[in-house]
C-alpha cells in the first residue's frame, strides 16, 4: 500500500538521537517511517525499535517497508501518551532516545478520506484513530455556539472566531454540516475579504487546526506524555521533538525548562526546601528549523521546529 510522506529534517534528527549499536529507541509518531529505517540501522545487530502510532494505516506501511529488520522491531497501535505503559508491558525500564514528528502525515491529507484537507471534499471526521469516538461533524453540530468560538480561539488562534462560529450555528439550524467543502465554504463566506487577501494562508487552516486538535486531544496527549518524559529516558537518553505551532512547542518548552530547572520553591524563600534537582538538559539553547533548500524541497517543513534534550 502507498503512504505519501515527505519526513521533516531527518539528518538533524539522527544526528541529535546520538545512537549506538544496541541501543533501545521509540518513535512515537511513526507516520512514513522514515525517521525509522536510519534509526533502527544505526541500532543493529543487538538494538531494539519500538515505533508507535495512533493511524492504523502507518503501522501497516512500517510493518511493510520495516520488515527486512523485524527481528529488531516493535510496532503498537496506540498513542505515544501512553508509552510508559507500553514499555511497562514490554518489561523495559527505560530507553536510549525517543523522537516525536507532531505534523500529521501528507497522506492523511491526501489518501486518508478522513477530512483533514479544506481544499477536498470529505466526511468531516479528522480523527486520527479511527476507533475513537469524537469526530469533527460532531463538535461543529453539536458543540454551543460559545464553545466553539472558544475552541476556534484557544486551539486556532482565530480573531475571527465569534463570525465564523456564528455562521456555522446558523448554517447547521437549516441542515447538519457533514462535509469538509461545505464547512470551507462557510468560514470563506464569513471571513472578511480584505484580511483573506492580505493572509498568506487558506482563511479555513485555522479553523481545521482548531478542529483537529479537539478532535484528537493533541494537546492533552502531548502534555500527558511531557509528564513522564523524565522516567523513560536512560542517563545521557535523548528525546527529539518536532513541533509545528505555537500551542505544541510552548507545552514542549515550559516541561523542558521546568526539568532543566529543578527547583520549584518560590524566590521569597532564604533557600531550597522542594530539594528538586535539574534532570534534563538542553542540548540546543534554540530550536532547530529546516534549511531553505528542505523548506523549497518540502512547504509543509516550514512552520517545523526541533528542540532536543538529554536526560541527566
Amino acid at each position: 500500500m502507498g503512504f505519501d510522506h515527505t519526513t521533516v529534517m531527518p539528518a538533524e534528527v539522527f544526528a541529535y538521537q546520538n545512537l549506538k549499536p544496541g541501543d533501545i529507541c521509540v518513535d512515537g509518531t511513526l507516520g512514513g517511517a522514515g525517521h525509522a529505517r536510519a534509526t533502527i540501522q544505526a541500532i543493529l545487530p543487538d538494538g531494539l525499535f519500538i515505533g508507535i502510532d495512533q493511524d492504523l494505516d502507518a503501522i501497516a506501511h512500517a510493518r511493510n517497508v520495516l520488515h527486512p529488520f523485524k527481528q529488531n522491531i516493535i510496532l503498537v497501535h496506540d498513542n505515544f501518551s501512553h508509552l510508559s505503559a507500553i514499555l511497562d508491558q514490554h518489561d523495559i525500564p527505560r530507553v536510549n532516545a525517543i523522537v516525536l514528528d507532531l505534523g500529521f502525515s501528507f497522506n492523511q491529507i491526501t489518501q486518508a478520506h478522513r477530512g483533514f484537507s479544506f481544499n477536498r471534499d470529505e466526511p468531516l471526521d479528522m480523527r486520527m484513530d479511527t476507533r475513537q469516538n469524537m469526530t469533527a461533524e460532531i463538535i461543529v453540530n453539536t458543540f454551543s455556539q460559545q464553545a466553539l468560538v472558544d475552541l476556534f480561539f484557544s486551539f486556532g488562534e482565530e480573531k475571527f472566531s465569534r463570525r465564523i462560529a456564528g455562521a456555522i450555528v446558523r448554517e447547521r439550524a437549516d441542515h447538519p454540516l457533514k462535509t469538509t467543502r461545505q464547512l470551507s465554504q462557510i468560514i470563506v463566506d464569513t471571513v472578511p475579504k480584505a484580511q483573506a487577501a492580505a493572509s498568506k494562508i487558506h482563511p479555513a487552516t485555522r479553523v481545521f487546526q482548531a478542529l483537529r486538535i479537539a478532535v484528537n486531544r493533541e494537546l492533552d496527549h502531548l502534555t500527558r506524555f511531557m509528564e513522564q518524559v523524565p522516567d523513560l529516558l536512560t542517563q545521557g537518553g535523548r528525546i527529539c521533538i518536532i513541533s509545528f505551532h505555537s500551542l505544541e512547542d510552548r507545552i514542549v518548552k515550559q516541561h523542558l525548562k521546568t526539568y532543566e530547572t529543578g527547583c520549584t520553591c518560590p524566590k521569597t524563600l532564604p533557600r531550597c526546601v522542594c530539594h528538586k534537582q535539574p534532570v534534563i538538559k538542553s542540548i540546543v539553547k534554540k530550536i532547530i528549523t529546516p534549511t531553505p533548500e528542505e523548506i523549497a524541497a518540502n512547504p509543509m517543513a516550514r512552520s517545523a521546529r526541533l528542540r532536543v534534550a538529554e536526560r541527566l
